[in-house]
């Protein structure tokens, strides 16, 4: 891995296997992704959304809503995507394409996670609706601001971010950030890891984006994590720290560098920690 550091274990690791982090190799990491790859652990995650639907464009679009919305504690963050796919109803994507931005403004009122409100998520289905309009989906509007020419997702990401936004009435930019401001954007890089991977836990879909070419999702858990395991050094959980993580991940895994990122994280999320780190998805 070329990045290894003795010290202190692990967050959960003796349930894992893994002792110490001086022991992580790659037979280590393909042993938790085994363990963890798995639909039994998917209820630990907002990705057991986008599992309930078979159309793609559906799909997409409640990964979207559940990745946005995917900061605060595991309670708040599965009750406020369940009720805004209650609102949207059974075919949630055709919804938002045969609704004016009014109509989901009016539908939404009275919607808010923690600081979203309901005008936020109105306004970023405008722009979804606007994404469908012209490009028949969110997958074509990212295949369109996709070079495969770049060394990573990220620049992709932030043309994909700032085209919704224009497209959109112009909603609380946290809600979808671009890494265009140097944020680690672990939401949209978790969207991003959902539509692309596919295995047990990722449905996948977007099969033109090359899996070598994600991001880990890094918020303050897994960059707890990176840290004690020696992948980077900065203090920041910032997009430079995401790329450092991702570049270690890389040199085990060079096609699928965020492979082991569900199961990592699953490490502190399934034990006794507080509510705050097992949500560790924030703004």
């Amino acid at each position: 891995m070329g990045a290894r550091t003795s010290g202190e274990g692990l967050t959960g690791a003796r349930d894992a296997g893994i002792g110490r982090a001086d022991a992580l190799d790659r037979e280590e990491l393909e042993r938790l992704y085994l363990k963890y790859n798995d639909r039994r652990f998917i209820p630990s995650d907002p990705v057991e959304f986008v599992h309930r639907y078979d159309n793609s464009r559906d799909r997409e679009l409640v990964a979207l809503i559940a990745s946005s919305l995917a900061f605060g504690n595991v309670k708040q963050i599965k009750a406020s995507v369940a009720r805004a796919l209650e609102i949207l109803g059974a075919g949630p994507a055709d919804r938002v394409a045969a609704s004016s931005p009014s109509e989901l403004e009016f539908d939404f009122r009275g919607f808010r996670h923690r600081w979203i409100t309901g005008k936020d998520m109105a306004s970023l289905f405008a722009g979804v609706r606007e994404a469908i309009k012209e490009y028949g989906s969110l997958g074509e509007l990212f295949y369109a601001k996709l070079d495969r020419n770049d060394s990573d997702v990220a620049p992709a990401a932030g043309r994909f971010a700032s085209a919704l936004f224009a497209m959109s009435g112009g909603y609380r930019q946290c809600l979808l950030p671009s890494p265009e401001t140097g944020s680690a954007c672990k939401r949209l890089n978790l969207f991003l890891r959902w539509m692309v991977r596919s295995d047990a836990v990722d449905p996948g879909g977007w099969s033109e984006v090359p899996p070598a070419m994600l991001i880990v999702p890094l918020d303050t858990h897994m960059h707890r994590i990176a840290t004690k395991l020696g992948l980077t050094r900065r203090h920041a959980a910032d997009l430079r720290a995401a790329r450092e993580v991702t570049g270690a991940f890389r040199e085990i895994s060079p096609e699928d560098p965020v492979k082991y990122d569900f199961a990592l994280t699953r490490l502190g999320i399934l034990r006794n920690e507080t509510e705050e780190d097992r949500a560790g998805i924030y703004c």
